[in-house]
């Protein structure tokens, strides 16, 4: 009986020592995990992309015309000749997004430069009845814009993937202004006289849109622009001393919509320890 409470004794004086002795050893933390880097979305980057929608022109043409055996001169606007159509092609570009306060909003201001290049089907033809001392004769006016161009800036406010921008630059234009005038004067002589003018005009642009990142590398855009590309002008004489010269103001409202892929930019956040 002794024997069994001495061994009974013993076992939990030693039980109680190992117990202290492992209370007694130092602590080791886990080893520190690491999350692995997420990229931030960003605007910043080049890209291209394509666009298409509408145009309508604005300014119409204008003609003086002179008669010299009635000795009339003629100064008046040829209502409805502005051309309009579809207008469509592609773009290049390079935003850069400054961060707002906030590392990890992808909100800041965007600034960048675009270049786009645009065919057209905008034309007009228009047809009058030439004032009655030109004996009832007609002028026909046709004018048309088969290529433009643009290379502007670009400055806008980001919202994560929505991008709301002003822009504003130079434009350029090929615009053809074909007139052609005939009839049978007050002395009852006929007429005929043309002119045709083709010219790359340059102008200047100013618009704004909308556009939204629906991945990290594409996005769809909406935007509005003003273009005017000043005056193309031409002058005709026909025999007899008589002349008219026609003068197309040439100035355009364009609405499109364009999709755009974004070479990747990849901005890494600062590694952050979940301990």
């Amino acid at each position: 009986m002794f024997r069994r409470t001495l061994l009974a004794s013993v076992g939990a004086i030693a039980l109680t020592g190992s117990a202290a002795f492992a209370a007694d050893l130092p602590s080791r933390a886990p080893p520190p995990v690491y999350l692995p880097p997420v990229p931030i979305f960003t605007w910043t980057g080049f890209y291209i992309g394509g666009q298409v929608g509408g145009a309508w022109g604005t300014g119409g043409n204008h003609f003086h015309a002179f008669d010299p055996d009635t000795g009339t001169f003629v100064d008046t606007s040829l209502g409805g000749g502005n051309p309009s159509g579809v207008i469509g092609g592609g773009h290049v570009g390079f935003n850069y997004q400054i961060p707002g306060w906030n590392w990890f909003s992808s909100s800041g201001v965007v600034i960048g430069v675009e270049g786009t290049v645009d065919g057209t089907s905008l034309s007009k033809t228009t047809v009058v009845t030439f004032p009655v001392a030109f004996g009832g004769g007609t002028l026909t006016a046709h004018s048309n814009a088969d290529i433009q161009g643009s290379i502007r800036g670009r400055l806008g406010v980001a919202w994560d993937r929505v991008l709301i921008y002003a822009t504003g630059g130079v434009a350029f234009a090929g615009v053809n202004l074909d007139l052609s005038l005939n009839g049978v004067d007050a002395a009852g002589v006929p007429f005929f006289a043309t002119g045709s003018g083709s010219r790359t005009l340059t102008g200047w642009t100013v618009g704004g849109g909308i556009e939204y990142a629906f991945t990290n590398n594409w996005s769809i855009r909406a935007e509005y622009r003003y273009t005017d590309f000043g005056t193309i002008r031409r002058d005709a004489v026909f025999p007899g001393g008589g002349f008219f010269n026609g003068h197309l103001r040439f100035a355009e409202n364009q609405v499109q919509a364009g999709l755009s892929y974004k070479f990747e930019t990849y901005v890494p956040p600062p590694i952050v320890s979940k301990y």
